[in-house]
């Protein structure tokens, strides 16, 4: 099997000649399993393909050409109308992405009390000191000036939930700086639920390098650490 422990890159697959000798092809959109409503995404050529299979083959045929270079994931789920984020919003949107961020981290430690796998030993360490908290704002959905309360009297339940996040997003390569394809995944799973994140990560980005360095994602999310 020539293709065995071969690699092609995302909207590629593995094909092998008459030789036997492997190379990349792009994936035939059309010849992607099927997939259900849920798994549906919308491209930045704001078309809904049947799934990531079927949108990154289309990429990979359009390779060399403007609409390729220009075609990109921009959220789960099928295309829909995204709402213009207003300065109001996105001066808010802090509040609920680090009130968002810490209860992820809960439930992460509600799992491991049963069954370990999502959090280190460190990190659990660290979650702990939160989750016992008698002070800690629970889930729920809060008013925006109980969120900012919240911040201001409980700051320090926020700084690890923050710089987490920063460190799973970090890993292609591991160098303390956010490229926008590591931020991809999680800016494409919130946008139909976060119309603001897209210009959240732009306005981070202070120096406009394209690159987001922990000290602006930190700053971003008003830490001062």
């Amino acid at each position: 099997e020539p293709c065995r422990n071969f690699y092609c890159k995302r909207g590629e697959v593995c094909h092998a000649d008459k030789q036997g000798k492997p190379s990349c092809i792009c994936q035939d959109p059309a010849a992607c399993p099927s997939t259900k409503d849920y798994e549906h995404v919308c491209g930045t050529d704001n078309k809904t393909y049947d799934g990531i299979c079927q949108l990154f083959g289309t990429k990979c045929q359009l390779e060399g050409t403007k609409m390729g270079r220009q075609l990109h994931l921009d959220y789960m789920g099928s295309c829909r109308y995204i709402p213009h984020c207003t300065d109001y919003e996105v001066d808010q949107f802090p509040l609920r992405m680090r009130d968002w961020l810490k209860n992820i981290l809960m439930q992460y430690y509600e799992h491991d009390l049963d069954t370990s796998g999502f959090l280190t030993e460190k990190q659990r360490s660290k979650v702990k000191k939160v989750y016992q908290n008698d002070k800690r704002l629970v889930a729920g959905n809060h008013t925006v000036e109980l969120l900012l309360h919240d911040f201001e009297k409980n700051y320090h339940m926020y700084v690890y939930p923050v710089h987490w996040q920063f460190h799973q997003l970090d890993q292609h390569p591991v160098d303390r700086v956010l490229t926008y394809s590591e931020l991809a995944p999680l800016r494409a799973s919130l946008v139909p639920m976060e119309h603001c994140i897209t210009r959240f990560f732009q306005d981070c980005d202070g120096d406009q390098d394209e690159l987001i360095a922990l000290k602006e994602w930190c700053h971003c999310f008003g830490i001062k650490e």
